[in-house]
């Protein structure tokens, strides 16, 4: 069924001042909320309701293997697919600060909507962790209490990490690994973003670009996402992060502190990822960007074993006596 075929809900003269900015943050807010409630949702699983329901080796068995570790990359990808494809037709799906603000800086997206994006972004999350604590809090506090390690008022790391982030114990409470991997992960996740999106590249049709940006996600977890849990999205880690302050996990949510492992660590996850999506969205327009503008600005790309593009002219153009028709490298460099 179409969708001109399917009557509002609300009238349409109530439905005008939707149809801008304010429509833009409901989509935001709706599509982070997807992509909370079914990437904390698969977290959720594989920690807490697996082992809880007996469907793990033990009540706190989380992981046998790497390979396990798929669950929750996998999980995420989809989580990022649907929720791009839920919001994308009206705000443009950033659904991650890092995004909005690396589109405002490279891609002219208004900077007046950055910080209603941001605030919509943040909701979302934090009401998509409260939909996945209301549905798992009895798998959570279950596992909580089996578990005989170190707890911060009754919740353990482990449970926490169901909605937010922490540094690996190689990092020694360090800062400046985590930071870097943050970088690096929100880096790519941008720069495979604007490159999926670019039509001057090899840019997919819309309707795939949410799967291959799923897909992207997929990948920066399986290569980058034990070092600090690949928030690589400020949003995704302090809306759930606030949220777990509010439910009770205390010091483990703000400042972001176990004793003994890592301390403060709450601000990581968002200047990080800000910062690695301004550099992902530069190295692409500095090494594929500006190339597909200037080919595309002189419209002809050079023939093979060329390193600049071959144009036909008349020699009646060098010489005034016409007709004679050849090939030559351009030699204008004022064109590049």
């Amino acid at each position: 069924m179409a969708a001109v075929d399917i009557p509002p809900l609300i009238k349409p003269s109530r439905l005008r001042h939707r149809g801008g900015l304010a429509g833009e943050l409901m989509a935001e807010f709706i599509g982070t909320f997807v992509l909370i409630s079914f990437g904390c949702g698969v977290v959720a699983m594989a920690v807490a309701a697996l082992p809880g329901s007996g469907r793990a080796a033990t009540t706190t068995t989380i992981f046998l293997a790497a390979g396990d570790w798929l669950l929750v990359a996998w999980g995420w990808a989809l989580a990022v697919t649907f929720g791009v494809y839920v919001a994308g037709g009206v705000s443009g799906a950033h659904l991650n600060p890092a995004v909005t603000l690396a589109m405002a800086v490279r891609r002219g997206f208004p900077w007046l909507k950055v910080l209603p994006y941001w605030f919509a972004q943040v909701v979302g999350a934090f009401a998509g962790a409260a939909l996945v604590y209301l549905v798992y809090h009895n798998a959570i506090d279950t596992f909580d209490a089996a578990v005989p390690g170190p707890k911060t008022d009754g919740h353990t790391l482990a449970s926490f990490s169901i909605f937010a982030t922490f540094p690996a114990p190689y990092f020694h409470g360090g800062i400046w690994g985590p930071l870097i991997d943050q970088i690096a992960g929100a880096g790519f996740l941008v720069m495979f973003v604007v490159a999926i999106l670019d039509l001057r590249n090899q840019a997919v049709k819309a309707n795939l670009a949410p799967l291959i940006v799923g897909f992207a996600v997929a990948a920066i977890g399986m290569s980058f996402g034990a070092n600090a849990g690949y928030a690589i999205n400020p949003a995704r880690d302090f809306g759930p992060r606030l949220f777990t302050w509010v439910a009770g996990w205390g010091s483990l949510a703000f400042p972001g502190s176990e004793a003994g492992q890592f301390s403060g660590y709450w601000w990581i996850p968002i200047v990080g990822p800000l910062i690695g999506g301004l550099v992902g969205i530069f190295l692409y327009d500095l090494f594929i960007g500006d190339v597909l503008y200037l080919r595309n600005h002189l419209g002809e790309l050079p023939e093979p074993g060329r390193t600049r593009p071959v144009r036909t002219i008349d020699r009646e153009d060098e010489t005034g006596s016409g007709g004679d028709k050849r090939k030559r490298p351009d030699e204008d460099d004022d064109d590049y």
